[in-house]
């Protein structure tokens, strides 16, 4: 039977076979099976700590004599009878409770239920901490000892091949943890919790496992640079953003979910866990999800609801990583994501940061209060999204070489040149982020004729009125043309005949964004005395209440003429570029 099986997993996945067999040997699975059993045995023990013996307190949270005695405390409490509270407690340090008043079932139930939750925590961090170090090391392994290639040769699909590493390398972490699902079922069951409920949270964490686990395996193949230390690095963020959200999941805020950061928590899977299980006595007080809302849709208001709203974000996010993957793990040399798919995630983007910035809190605010309050996490979130995309969709000197030579060749003539600016792999991504800026400006261009904003300092209401709404909006185009220098830039930088040219872009990128709003700041030129410099910054939001409509847009009108000045460099490095060997020595370059 069981080569039958192999022969089947071999047929099914040849990738998956290979990874399966040089893992799941005797001696690792012994290992692994022993590792799991003594580690249901400590928590089965460690939760026995409390268990009610001959000594137990009369005044213990399993005694049925407890109220009794605790009223007895408050009302000798009450009186200040010292002497008599003296006796009391010396009674109570000499008598325990009957072993006939103590209530086991509660016992047995709290018991259980600490097994569950512990279990359910270990899960969580065994799976995704340690299947992210395993999927990277080997995946690193594989690259330093150039057997990678070898497998991209393979008549396998990417998918097939990619799927066997998901499967079969973290396969003993899934060992460990089959052998302790008997256990983590039995105290479920014997806490009263709803087999649906269980359920819900095992297919939350199977979802997670393949968003990390797609995510780890990109994550190696674009950071070669960081050669050994990738698993570490991998690994150690998982386990940071791991312990983060659990510590703000523990606060139990309704609060934290009310803003474009509450996305982020979709990712982990504590809030959900709390969700599913807070009616396990005295261990939650309940969820903030039950009050969750998306663009007001009530979501948190039924577990369909929750559970489907997270397995549709992680399987949306594992289907785009997976894409990227695919490209990376074909092509090592490929951006990771094509401008096509860079219009999708934008949209996306969009629509998981607004919707989230758009529910009914607790102070039943506006809408337009809504945006104000998340307006510099939208804006945070699109700065570091456009700068991401600028860094991936731009290409390096010899793709652009080749894209211009081919154009001039004439090969593509049935393409005019902006469908290849827009769809091409290898053309200036210049008119690509052009178009991911506009749909990143859509929400806001739909926001700005319905709203006003409340200064939190004094109450002070402004833009009330279309000069300010028309000061807001040229505002908006000043942020636009900015991203499009750097983007210009960047392009520049990218098309050097000099080493290095990505940390040299990068770091020039870095420097343009953030050193000058630092230095007016460390120098004291505040934005609402000198609204004119900072709106040269990147960041002209903080200054555009204090400016007036001449100076935003004369401010606007000196970024137009810098970008059309790159741009005017740009097209003639391209065109040089794309000239033939034979021309270029001829002119004598």
């Amino acid at each position: 039977m069981m080569p039958n099986l192999i022969d089947k997993i071999g047929d099914w996945n040849p990738q998956l076979l290979r990874e399966l067999k040089g893992r799941l040997k005797f001696f690792n699975v012994a290992i692994a099976v022993a590792a799991s059993l003594l580690l249901q045995l400590v928590v089965f023990l460690y939760q026995l700590r409390e268990y009610p013996d001959d000594k137990y307190s009369l005044t213990g949270t399993y005694c049925n004599l407890r109220q009794v005695y605790q009223q007895q405390e408050k009302e000798i409490y009450q009186e200040s009878n010292q002497s008599q509270l003296s006796d009391f407690n010396d009674f109570l340090l000499n008598n325990f409770c009957p072993q006939n008043e103590i209530d086991w079932q509660l016992w047995w139930r709290n018991h259980c239920e600490y097994i569950f939750l512990t279990f359910s925590v270990i899960f969580v961090f065994t799976l995704l901490v340690a299947g992210t170090y395993l999927l990277i090391n080997d995946l690193a392994k594989e690259e330093t000892r150039g057997t990678l290639n070898f497998i991209r040769l393979s008549p396998q699909s990417e998918t097939s091949i990619l799927t066997g590493k998901l499967l079969g390398i973290p396969s003993l972490i899934y060992l460990i943890i089959l052998v302790a699902v008997p256990l983590h079922l039995w105290a479920g069951r014997s806490a009263k919790i709803a087999f649906s409920y269980i359920l819900s949270y095992y297919a939350i964490l199977a979802a997670s496992c393949i968003f990390f686990y797609s995510a780890a395996l990109l994550f190696s193949l674009v950071s070669r640079w960081f050669s050994g230390f990738q698993p570490w690095l991998g690994s150690g963020a998982v386990f940071l953003f791991l312990l983060t959200t659990f510590q703000i999941a523990s606060f139990d805020n309704l609060d934290t979910w009310h803003n474009s950061t509450a996305w982020l928590r979709l990712f982990a899977p504590w809030d959900v866990t709390n969700y599913l299980f807070h009616n396990l006595s005295h261990l939650y007080k309940g969820s903030p999800l039950k009050n969750l809302q998306f663009f007001y849709l009530p979501l948190g208001t039924s577990v369909v609801s929750v559970v489907g709203f997270y397995l549709l974000n992680l399987g949306l996010c594992s289907y785009g990583i997976l894409q990227a993957l695919k490209r990376c793990f074909c092509n090592p040399q490929a951006s990771i994501i094509s401008k096509k798919q860079s219009y999708l995630l934008v949209a996306f983007y969009q629509l998981m940061i607004w919707g989230f910035a758009l529910q009914n809190g607790k102070n039943n605010h506006t809408w337009d209060e809504q945006v104000g309050e998340n307006f510099v996490l939208l804006a945070l979130y699109n700065l570091v999204l456009i700068l991401s995309l600028i860094a991936v969709l731009s290409p390096h000197r010899q793709d652009v070489q080749d894209w211009a030579r081919y154009r001039h060749q004439g090969v593509s003539s049935h393409k005019s040149v902006w469908q290849d600016l827009i769809w091409a792999e290898k053309s200036p991504a210049l008119v690509a982020i052009a178009i991911n800026l506009t749909i990143v400006t859509i929400p806001w261009l739909v926001w700005l004729p319905l709203t006003s904003i409340v200064d939190a300092n004094d109450g002070r209401t402004w833009m009330v009125n279309e000069i300010d709404r028309f000061k807001v909006l040229l505002t908006i185009a000043l942020s636009i043309n900015l991203m499009m220098i750097y983007a210009t830039i960047a392009q520049l930088i990218l098309l050097l005949k000099t080493p290095k040219r990505s940390f040299w872009a990068i770091g020039t990128l870095g420097a343009a964004v953030f050193l000058p709003p630092m230095i007016l700041e460390l120098i004291g030129i505040s934005s609402w005395k000198h609204s004119t410099v900072w709106m040269f910054t990147t960041f002209p939001w903080a200054a555009v209440e204090y400016a007036g409509v001449t100076t935003v847009f004369m401010a606007l009108l000196a970024d137009l003429s810098v970008l059309a000045l790159l741009n005017f460099q740009l097209a003639r490095q391209v065109k040089l570029a794309g000239e033939s060997a034979t021309k270029a020595l001829l002119a004598g370059r």
